[in-house]
C-alpha cells in the first residue's frame, strides 16, 4: 500500500502515535453523480447522431442495441424531453409509460434522468385536442404555427393539470435527476413573439414550485425577470447556446456574460446546479472557426455542473481540451490529508482530522454521506459522520471530528478505509481524486489497532 501516499509521519505520544497521511492525486476524469457531459434524448453506450444533427423528439420505447460502443464520455445523466402532443395526444390520457420507462433505461445504464415536458415547436404542434378546445389563439390562423396565447386560463389550467401529475407521480424519484421549468414559447424556452404581462409568466413558473419540492429544477435563461423570479424560488439556472460566438451578436460575447451580471444570478451555483447546452454541437463550433478554449473556460467561469452536447461526436482534435473541461466541471474532491491515532480501544473516540479539496467549479447538490471504516478479515465497523459535503465549495474544507468505536468490536489490526456513501443504498457513490480506490469504491488510508 506504499502508493498510497506520498508521505507517513509518526509522532510520539503518550498512549499513541498519530498518523499522518497525504494520499495521492488521481489527475483523469472522474464520471460522478449529479455532473458531466450528458447524453441527449440517448443513454449511455447508445448510438449517437451524426453530422450537426440531433432530434428533439424524446425516446418513446428503448433503442435497439448496438453491436459497438460510440466514443463518447462515459456520464451519469441522461437528459431527455418530450412534446406535449406525444405525452398527451388525448385530453387527459397521458402516456406516463415513456417517462416510465426512460427513468428505466436510465437506471439500466447507470445513470439518472434530467428532463423537459416542451409544449410545442415548429415540428410538433400542440395536441390537436387542445387546439380544438375553445383555447385563444394568439397569431393569425394563416400563419403556420399554432400559437397560444400564455395569458389563456384554458393554457394555465391544461399545463397546470400536466405538469401537476407529472409531479405528483416523479417528484423526488430516486433516478429523476432535475426537471426544467417549461412555460413559454417553442419548447418551452420562456421566450414568445407573443409574451403575456409577467403576472401570467410567474403563475406558469409557480406550477413548478408547486408540483415538485424534492426534485431539482431548473429555471431557462432568456427572460430576466422569470429568471430571477425563479431563481430567487431556489432553481438552478441553464441556458442552451453555450459557444455561439457569431460576429454581429453573439450569446458568448454579448447576451450571457450581461444576463448573468444584470440579474445578479452570479451566486446561485452556491446551493443550485448550473447546466449548459450547447448552440448546435461541437463539430459545428469547429466548422465555424470558434475559439473551444475559450468557450469551455467560460463555462467553468459561469461554474457549469452540466453539459449537453446533444449526443454528437466530440471533434478528435478537441478531445483534450475536453477531457480537461470535463476534470473540472461541478465538483471533484481531493483528499489531501488525514491524521489520526494508530490505536484506539473499543468502545473509545477515535481522533481524526482531515484536510479535503474541491478542485472543481461548484459544489455538490445533493446530500451523501462521509464515511469511514475499520475492516478487518472477520469484522466490519462502519461510521457514517455528521459532515454536510454540500457547502464544500471550490476551494480548501477540513472535517475534523472523533468517531465512536463501537464497544463491541473485537480486539486486532484494521484497515482505516473512507468513501462518500449514497445514503439511499448506503453504499459507496464519488469517486474522489485519489489513487487507490479499491473494487468495492472505497479508498484506503492506513492501519489501527483495535484494543481492549
Amino acid at each position: 500500500m506504499k502508493h498510497l501516499w506520498l508521505l507517513a509521519v509518526l509522532i510520539p505520544l503518550a498512549q499513541a502515535e498519530h498518523v499522518i497521511v497525504r494520499p495521492t492525486e488521481f489527475r483523469g476524469v472522474l464520471v460522478n453523480p449529479g455532473m458531466g457531459i450528458t447524453t441527449f434524448q440517448r443513454y449511455n453506450g447508445e448510438p449517437l447522431y451524426p453530422g450537426l444533427r440531433w432530434s428533439e423528439a424524446g425516446p418513446t420505447e428503448p433503442l435497439a442495441p448496438v453491436a459497438a460502443k460510440p466514443v463518447f464520455p462515459e456520464t451519469t445523466i441522461a437528459y431527455c424531453r418530450w412534446h406535449w402532443a406525444t405525452l398527451e395526444p388525448e385530453r387527459g390520457k397521458v402516456r406516463w409509460e415513456i417517462l416510465d420507462t426512460a427513468l428505466q433505461q436510465a437506471r439500466l445504464h447507470g445513470q439518472t434522468l434530467a428532463i423537459r415536458l416542451m409544449p410545442y415547436d415548429q415540428q410538433h404542434p400542440l395536441p390537436e385536442w387542445y387546439r380544438s378546445s375553445g383555447a385563444r389563439r394568439a397569431n393569425a390562423a394563416s400563419e403556420a404555427i399554432w400559437e397560444p396565447d400564455f395569458s389563456d386560463p384554458l393554457y394555465l389550467k391544461h399545463w397546470n393539470t400536466l405538469i401537476a401529475a407529472a409531479g405528483a407521480r416523479y417528484d423526488g424519484h430516486p433516478d429523476l435527476e432535475s426537471v426544467d421549468i417549461s412555460s413559454v414559447g417553442y419548447w418551452g424556452e420562456g421566450w414568445s413573439n407573443y409574451m403575456p404581462a409577467f403576472e401570467h409568466q410567474r403563475s406558469l413558473i409557480d406550477i413548478y414550485f408547486k408540483a415538485f419540492h424534492r426534485t431539482l429544477l431548473l429555471m431557462n435563461f432568456d427572460e430576466p425577470d422569470a429568471l430571477v423570479y425563479g431563481t430567487s424560488r431556489g432553481a438552478g439556472w441553464r441556458f442552451d447556446c453555450l459557444g455561439d460566438m457569431r460576429p454581429k451578436f453573439s450569446h458568448m460575447l454579448d447576451f450571457y456574460p450581461q444576463q448573468i451580471a444584470r440579474t445578479g444570478i452570479q451566486d446561485v451555483w452556491r446551493r443550485s446546479p448550473v447546466v449548459m447546452e450547447t448552440c448546435g454541437v461541437p463539430a459545428g463550433w469547429k466548422q465555424n472557426n470558434w475559439d473551444v478554449h475559450y468557450i469551455l473556460t467560460e463555462a467553468l467561469r459561469w461554474h457549469v455542473s452540466s453539459l449537453n452536447v446533444k449526443s454528437t461526436a466530440i471533434p478528435p482534435e478537441w478531445q483534450r481540451e475536453f477531457d480537461d473541461f470535463q476534470s473540472r466541471m461541478g465538483y471533484r474532491f481531493a483528499l489531501r490529508r488525514i491524521e489520526f491515532e494508530d490505536r484506539v480501544r473499543a468502545g473509545a473516540m477515535l481522533g481524526l482530522k482531515s484536510w479535503w479539496v474541491n478542485e472543481g467549479v461548484a459544489p455538490v447538490y445533493r446530500e451523501y454521506r462521509l464515511a469511514f471504516e475499520l475492516t478487518s478479515p472477520g469484522h466490519t465497523a462502519r461510521i457514517a459522520t455528521a459532515a454536510d459535503i454540500r457547502k464544500w465549495l471550490p476551494g480548501d474544507a477540513v472535517f475534523d471530528d472523533s468517531l465512536a468505536i463501537p464497544a463491541d468490536l473485537p480486539e486486532g489490526v484494521y484497515r482505516l478505509r473512507t468513501a462518500l456513501l449514497d445514503p439511499g443504498t448506503g453504499k459507496p457513490a464519488i469517486r474522489l481524486a485519489i489513487s487507490g480506490r479499491e473494487p468495492d469504491g472505497w479508498y484506503p488510508l492506513g492501519t489501527i489497532n483495535v484494543i481492549r
